[in-house]
């Protein structure tokens, strides 16, 4: 479910003249300096790993922390009591590529479920759809060799894009689906896109209200492959 920050520390040191100091002797012995409390560690969290992995819409683009359909998503995990984590490898931008490089920091949490929602970002920018297939199909192996179960969120694009190619560009995902029997979410904006209450000013990524709606959709969708509280 598409960040680089940089820290600069200027570090600006001043040396003073100072009075000659008394005689060793004459001084007095320091007091034992008490050292500072080690910083403890966070909590591992142990509970299996749900991961989303995406673009923008599953990074929460043009949202407030908090309000991405996986923040929301852990929400309902826990109020209904399953023991699940979600992680967000959401990235705004990500085109399918983008996700092969990163691929394995998602296999390193181990996640019993990954849904994975790239290629939008593809289609908007008119690759060739069988690129967008290729990196899907090596991602969904990758992540089943590693145990998790693939949850494939389907997408479609403006109309502008044209009768040929976002049939094409729809069909990857379909395709795929079959192919490794995977769980589809046949458009994971099902509801939102299309509607201006609901989507942000570009069209293209859900507000706040768009968002629970989306969490829904994804809760509804994998709710069955959860084990029981």
């Amino acid at each position: 479910m598409k960040y680089a920050l940089g820290f600069a520390i200027l570090a600006i040191l001043a040396g003073c003249g100072q009075d000659r100091p008394a005689p060793q002797a004459a001084l007095s012995p320091a007091p034992a300096s008490t050292p500072a409390p080690a910083p403890s560690a966070a909590p591992v969290d142990h509970r299996p790993a749900s991961v989303c992995f995406g673009d923008s819409i599953t990074a929460g683009f043009g949202l407030d922390p908090g309000q991405s359909f996986p923040d929301l998503l852990q929400r309902e995990l826990d109020q209904r009591g399953y023991a699940f984590r979600v992680a967000n490898f959401g990235v705004s931008g990500d085109t399918t590529q983008d996700g092969l490089a990163r691929l394995p920091l998602v296999v390193a949490e181990k996640p019993e479920i990954v849904l994975l929602e790239l290629g939008a970002n593809d289609g908007l920018r008119g690759l060739p759809v069988s690129v967008t297939r290729a990196n899907l199909e090596q991602m969904i192996v990758e992540l089943r060799k590693g145990g998790a179960r693939v949850v494939l969120a389907g997408m479609t694009l403006p109309p502008n894009y044209g009768p040929e190619y976002i049939p094409k560009f729809e069909a990857v995902f379909h395709d795929l689906t079959a192919k490794y029997k995977l769980t589809l979410i046949p458009f994971l904006l099902e509801g939102v896109g299309g509607h201006g209450d609901l989507m942000q000013k570009d069209g293209l990524h859900p507000n706040a209200a768009g968002a629970r709606i989306v969490e829904k959709t994804v809760w509804k969708t994998i709710q069955p492959m959860l084990k029981h509280p």
